[in-house]
């Protein structure tokens, strides 16, 4: 069997959650075949039972041959040792089955998430991309185990007809009507728990939204105070999940009942009509046993009819979720036939808002926090807006150049579980002394050293033991270890103190020397580094110049500051010298 997760997924047929399910059973057709065969030695060898039972009390026990006895004795054992077998390698098939269809579809979406860029946030919950890794996962792997035992039921239950047939007419014929029978009545039974659990999905992946922006936002709603009403809120929601969750169960209880009646009653059809034919002496004792044997075997296989279509089903719902993100389309694509990029920076122009970027400058960008925001994703490429790169259109260049040259670190730092190391250097290609120089860069170093296993101590989701500025530093440093062409960063300072922001922007403007650099702020610290500042105040550019230049001559860019650094308007509209105070952001702190 493959090793799993697989390296390449493959492309999806994604027309329809049918067509996906088909298109992931084509994946792994030989091990759902495999599975199949053995579940069908797995169960057939049990459905031939009730014959060598027969056998063994007709042509042994009842004629006193105990020779017979002991040579049906061995065909049983064997029958067993086939069972046994074939169940164990039908196991090991359906859970490979299982994990290779759970883990595809999750290769699927969050490699499809990645190719969405900056516009996933805004068209997709992370509480759905959690429910689809997780629960959606996990319930289109068990539509996939169940397929072994299903083939194995099929072909027993045609084994056990015939054999009824040739025994009894009536109770054959009575099988092969009631069986189709019970299994329509249990799929008309599982509709209504389909609609209940889709709508429970449904309250679920909300729910899972609100309980993850919940602790993402903890500290600001401590700091508020609305963490309360943001707990009555969720407990709202909790309760109208509990809610579709007892209607859900309601609705299995009665399929479980149903479940347990319908082949409960076909056994005990089988038993009395050949307790019955016992009594008139149309059937043999032997016969009669085997009669209520294969009445009780029926049980199984209909119960796994039963799964079946209720796992399918809910495979069904899993799947339309998949697809609902897999069709989504990025907001931005390349030409039919990108472009490859200069090979070295060249200048950047948003037509949008009109900056132009100079290459190997260090520039700086004063806008509304919300529009630096957007204007950083028009530069990186995420949106496609008419951005020009060295005259050409930054969407017709080839995805993979631009996302190599042009690094875009936005103002949420964000880290995931495991060694520090790993955090800024996920592709293991740094050397510790690089990881040093980008940490001291971003006056980071001593962070590291705090550590009880520095680079290797392990950190939490997100870095959340870390204050705001120190992750902000921790991501200043990684980006600078990638080391792009052209680094555009949004507020990377406004969660640290003066000091430690006057020692960035230099020791930055310095190791970024001959390279591009863009920085969305309106920290006068920051600004006085640049070589060439650009005004925003509406989306487009009002003004450009160095910082002192800009302050000296524009009275909004002057108020901007003034107001962004704590400091009161002046009355006179010239000002010699400019504050060179700690200033926020200009959407507010983080």
């Amino acid at each position: 069997m493959r090793p799993l997760p697989v390296a390449d997924p493959g492309t999806p047929d994604i027309r329809s959650a049918t067509r996906f399910l088909l298109w992931l059973a084509g994946r792994i057709a030989w091990s759902l075949t495999a599975a199949a065969l053995c579940g069908v030695l797995w169960i057939g060898s049990q459905a031939l039972m009730p014959v060598v039972i027969r056998e063994a009390i007709d042509d042994g026990l009842v004629p006193g041959d105990m020779n017979a006895v002991l040579a049906w004795s061995g065909v049983l054992l064997g029958l067993g040792i086939v069972s046994s077998v074939s169940g164990t390698v039908r196991r090991r098939l359906n859970v490979h089955n299982a994990l290779s269809a759970g883990f595809r579809t999750v290769q699927l979406v969050v490699g499809h998430a990645n190719a969405l860029g900056a516009g996933l946030e805004s068209r997709v919950d992370e509480g759905e991309l959690v429910s689809v890794g997780s629960s959606d996962m996990n319930t289109i792997g068990q539509a996939f185990d169940i397929v072994g035992r299903a083939a194995g039921a099929l072909v027993s239950v045609v084994l056990v007809a015939a054999v009824l047939l040739g025994q009894s007419p009536a109770l054959g014929t009575m099988l092969i009507v009631a069986v189709p029978a019970i299994v329509l009545t249990m799929g008309y039974t599982l509709r209504p728990l389909h609609r209940r659990q889709s709508a429970y999905r449904d309250l679920q992946g909300g729910l899972t939204s609100r309980l993850t922006n919940v602790v993402a936002g903890l500290r600001v709603l401590r700091g508020v105070g609305g963490e309360t009403s943001f707990a009555r809120s969720y407990r709202e929601r909790s309760q109208r999940v509990r809610d579709a969750g007892s209607r859900v169960a309601g609705a299995e209880a009665v399929i479980r009942g149903a479940q347990v009646l319908l082949p409960g009653l076909l056994v005990g059809s089988v038993t009395w009509i050949g307790a019955h034919a016992a009594l008139n002496g149309s059937v043999s004792p032997g016969e009669l046993v085997a009669f209520y044997a294969y009445a009780a075997f029926l049980v199984e296989p209909l119960g796994i009819f039963t799964e079946t279509a209720d796992r399918f089903a809910r495979a069904h719902v899993a799947a339309r979720r998949a697809i609902a993100v897999l069709r989504l389309h990025p907001t931005s694509g390349p030409d039919p036939a990108p472009r490859p990029m200069a090979p070295f920076a060249r200048e950047l122009t948003d037509e949008t808002s009109g900056v132009t970027v100079t290459p190997g400058t260090f520039h700086a960008v004063v806008a509304p926090h919300a529009e630096g925001t957007r204007l950083a994703d028009r530069l990186g490429g995420y949106t496609d807006a008419p951005v020009h790169y060295d005259g050409l259109p930054l969407t017709g260049l080839a995805p993979e150049e631009v996302r190599r040259r042009i690094l875009v670190v936005d103002n949420r730092p964000r880290f995931f579980r495991g060694p520090l190391r790993a955090g800024l250097d996920p592709h293991s290609a740094a050397t510790d002394a690089a990881i040093t120089a980008a940490l001291r860069v971003a006056a980071a170093e001593d962070i590291a050293e705090a550590l009880p296993d520095g680079l290797d101590t392990e950190i939490t989701a997100d870095g959340r033991h870390f204050s705001g500025g120190q992750r902000q530093r921790l991501v200043l440093a990684r980006a600078l270890l990638v080391d792009p062409d052209i680094l555009i960063v949004v507020d990377p300072t406004s969660a640290v103190d003066a000091h430690t922001e006057d020692v960035i922007a230099q020791r930055l403007r310095a190791a970024r020397a001959g390279r591009t650099t863009v920085l969305i702020s309106a920290s006068p610290l920051l600004l006085d580094h640049a070589d060439q500042v650009s005004f925003l105040p509406d989306g487009r550019v009002a003004g450009t110049g160095t910082h002192r230049d800009l302050f000296a001559r524009h009275a909004d860019y002057r108020l901007v500051i003034q107001r962004e650094s704590g400091q009161a308007p002046e009355g006179d509209s010239r000002v010699e010298d400019p504050p060179a105070t700690k200033a926020a952001p200009l959407g507010g702190a983080e």
